[in-house]
């Protein structure tokens, strides 16, 4: 089953309302959009559902289940992105986010990387007032107004150089943004996209975006806590994660490290509640460890270096994996947790 996937740009160009079309065929939207970004392996989703998809994309199984070529990751230098949730080049990836999580920090981050990369940042406007964009009209190349305005730019611009494009929610529910893609794609023309949805009403739609590549899940909890970035590891995804597409141990460490993760955020419940003395003996280790990882996973980034203080960290995916590697060993166990908030590498 190595490297079989989901069409997803398929269902997304033939299926573009799927939340409402999965429930009309009896399909959960979750189990869908978990399918979609690789949440679920196809080899273990139900033959019955694969069908319904296929019905309702007005395709045959061959077409919808295929052999992909490789997908090509592109590296952002963000831990937590790289590791749990990586950016699939010419994808689509959505930001799940209500107000204050730290969304448009992350798309600004992004561009601001990208184009370090050569890539042309593109943005089409939102309709309405949305003064929190100008936070990061800075990092981009090319403001649009219009769906046709952007494909004009873009058709030219994207023989030449890659391109990464954005575009808030409320683009995607009148279908503008899969009629770009699909304009673009029709002459040749791949560029990676990012959602956004400035009103914060994603969080309580099960595909607030359509069928994507990639999730980015953000974190009240974390949030509040300022554990930037504040995308949540164990809700984050990539279709890129299955397939083959990364090297077993990057798999492995990050299978790891959920495993970590998610205990550690049961613990912390326990621990608010009743206090560390009620923790059992034989999970303080846990806790501390979940301590210690999740405070790496902070990062500094370079759009904020003037509110911070702290100068923008770049982490090659591979340090970034061996550092996780030491954390999940306990070879930092003696390493205060502090001082892991906010650092590049171990």
């Amino acid at each position: 089953m190595e490297n079989i996937q989901l069409n997803v740009p398929l269902l997304r160009r033939k299926v573009p309302n799927l939340t409402a079309a999965a429930r009309t065929v009896g399909l959960r939207p979750a189990t869908v959009s978990n399918l979609c970004t690789g949440k679920i392996p196809i080899g273990r989703a139900e033959v019955k559902t694969l069908v319904a998809l296929s019905t309702l994309a007005e395709c045959s199984l061959d077409d919808l289940i295929i052999r992909g070529e490789k997908m090509e990751m592109v590296e952002t230098g963000i831990k937590t992105l790289d590791v749990f949730a990586p950016l699939t080049k010419g994808g689509t990836v959505g930001l799940v986010a209500r107000f204050g999580m730290g969304q448009l920090v992350v798309l600004a981050e992004m561009f601001h990387r990208l184009k370090k990369r050569d890539f042309t940042t593109a943005l089409l406007l939102p309709s309405g007032d949305h003064p929190e964009i100008n936070d990061v009209l800075g990092e981009v190349d090319i403001q649009v107004q219009t769906v046709d305005e952007a494909y004009e730019k873009l058709v030219v611009l994207g023989k030449k150089k890659d391109i990464a494009f954005a575009a808030d929610r409320s683009h995607v529910l009148t279908g503008d943004i899969h009629q770009l893609q699909e304009r673009l794609s029709d002459v040749g023309v791949t560029m990676t996209t990012f959602l956004v949805d400035l009103k914060g009403e994603a969080v309580d739609e099960d595909l607030p975006y359509g069928p994507l590549e990639t999730l980015w899940q953000f974190d009240a909890d974390l949030a509040a806590r300022h554990k930037f970035p504040a995308v949540n590891p164990i809700y984050s995804t990539s279709s890129i994660l299955e397939g083959g597409h990364l090297e077993k141990n990057h798999l492995a460490v990050q299978q790891r490290a959920l495993k970590l993760l998610r205990r550690y955020r049961e613990l912390r419940s326990l621990v608010a509640v009743s206090g560390m003395d009620k923790l059992p003996a034989a999970e303080v280790e846990t806790y501390h460890r979940g301590e210690r990882l999740e405070a790496y996973l902070t990062q500094p980034f370079y759009v904020a270096e003037e509110f911070t203080g702290k100068k923008g960290e770049y982490i090659p995916q591979r340090e970034t994996i061996e550092d996780l590697r030491k954390i999940l060993d306990g070879e930092v166990d003696n390493e205060e947790v502090e001082k892991l908030n906010f650092i590049g590498t171990l």
